[in-house]
């Protein structure tokens, strides 16, 4: 898909009424739709054609209410397609059919007769985590197990980290991811469920950044029927689903002020209850957080808990940028152009040695994310079994962290560093970097390697509120 074009949406139901209605909807809310009558004709479909989200339906005339063929399509779709968001839809819903559609790797789940509008918030929100999850499919090599003989972790950094994941992953500890945007700490949270001891349980991944203020209890806890308005059947939520297995929480740090005490009694007691029942249930998951937000500048603010905080962060790994990783980038890279390569159904391609010498020299301000990006652009315009330099679209090398000093120029540097106070020679280093960055604060940030609120506090003022 271009930047431009609509993203395309699988509709598969077997009514003919159900697939006009939802045809006519999404292209009036701009979206292309291509539309399925059953399982078989929709895995044609998404063999040919990359969707970006499929809304597919439980029931079919051959078995118009347990949902067995749906749960099998489902399956079908995880193992064959496991970058494709897939919302369950059914007139025949209930809670353990609502329970086994997630578990059977549904993103979400909505009821007919639909509602037009939480049906597109729905699609929306799938369509941003399905954007997220192809950006960083190139994580699921890099995270893999030793055993694995797709696992790319050449750089020091890289393999001391995968030794600690080996370590960690079969306890049940809370782990909190953190890192930049792109580096694939979804990935890594998969790595950690799949070396659990809870790997043959469900794997849920929740984007907190997507789940409205007014929705979280709902959407967290589950709720009832009638526990307000459109609650119109009971629906169980994210920990409910995800009991025995993982529960992943993206973007942990955009949790409303007001709903972390809800999400830190059930850490502490181990217990929730429904939206609109009184009844307790139990949870047993493993909690798996991520961020690139600073949390502990959001507790200074008053927009996170600290004791909230002590209960997702028993273990803390950071995933390191890209750019500190350089002896992964050219074998990756490679790898990622054989399955762009394969997903456009292009041959294969090489990587001529200045494009490599460009690869490893650029400063990947997107990190994982851009790379991906980068050799799925170089497939499709490379035009050649080599892929040159200016097929890879990244522009000219950026700012790269300076090479060591050696000898007598380390001992002349540290000589004159040494006459000045330590503040002094951070400010200078700080001055000096953001001149060569034009006073863009991000990209400065990013070449001293602090987050730009960190740069923000070292020139000594808040940064800008949107």
């Amino acid at each position: 898909m271009s930047a431009t074009s609509p993203p395309w949406v699988l509709v598969v139901d077997d009514q003919d009424d159900v697939r006009l209605a939802l045809r006519l909807l999404l292209k009036a809310e701009g979206f292309a739709c291509a539309a399925a009558a059953s399982p078989e004709e929709a895995l044609s479909l998404v063999a040919k054609r990359d969707f970006a989200v499929a809304l597919v339906d439980m029931n079919y005339r051959k078995d118009t209410t347990s949902g067995e063929e749906g749960l099998a399509l489902l399956r079908q779709l995880g193992q064959s397609f496991p970058e494709l968001p897939v919302v369950a839809m059914t007139a025949w819903g209930s809670t353990d059919l609502v329970v086994a559609t997630l578990r059977a790797g549904a993103a979400d789940f909505v009821e007919k007769p639909w509602d037009n509008q939480r049906l597109l918030s729905v699609l929306r929100n799938q369509l941003a985590l399905g954007v997220s999850r192809r950006r960083e499919g190139a994580w699921r090599a890099v995270t893999a197990p030793e055993a694995d003989p797709d696992m790319q972790a050449e750089s020091p950094i890289m393999r001391q980290l995968m030794e600690t994941v080996q370590r960690v992953a079969p306890t049940d500890a809370n782990v909190l991811l953190l890192g930049e945007n792109g580096t694939g700490k979804t990935r890594l949270a998969e790595a950690l469920h799949r070396q659990s001891r809870r790997a043959a349980r469900p794997f849920v991944r929740v984007n907190m950044g997507a789940i409205p203020e007014t929705l979280f209890e709902s959407e967290m806890f589950g709720h009832v029927r009638g526990a307000f308005t459109d609650a119109r059947a009971d629906r169980a939520g994210r920990f409910e689903v995800a009991d025995g297995g993982t529960l992943f929480l993206d973007e942990v740090g955009n949790i409303p002020a007001s709903q972390q005490p809800k999400l830190l009694h059930v850490l502490e007691s181990g217990e929730y209850e429904r939206v609109g029942s009184s009844q307790r249930r139990q949870a047993d998951v493993r909690l798996v957080t991520a961020t690139n937000a600073d949390l502990e500048q959001a507790i200074a603010a008053g927009h996170f808990r600290r004791d909230l905080l002590y209960r997702l962060n028993t273990l803390v790994l950071t995933l390191p940028p890209l750019r500190e990783r350089r002896e992964d980038i050219v074998p990756m890279a490679r790898r990622l152009l054989a399955a762009a390569a394969r997903r456009y159904g292009q041959e294969m391609p090489r990587l001529a040695p200045e494009a490599e010498r460009h690869l490893q020299n650029y400063a990947w301000p997107g990190n994982v994310r851009e790379l991906e990006h980068a050799m799925a652009r170089a497939v499709l315009v490379g035009g050649g079994s080599a892929i040159g330099a200016d097929a890879l679209g990244l522009g000219p090398v950026r700012a790269l962290p300076p090479a060591p000093l050696a000898g007598s120029e380390t001992a002349a540097a540290l000589e004159l560093l040494s006459a000045h106070p330590l503040e002094e020679v951070e400010a200078l280093l700080v001055s000096h970097v953001l001149r060569r960055c034009d006073g863009n604060i991000q990209r400065a940030a990013e070449e001293l390697g602090i987050t730009r609120q960190a740069l923000y506090r070292r020139l000594g003022k808040e940064p800008k509120r949107p």
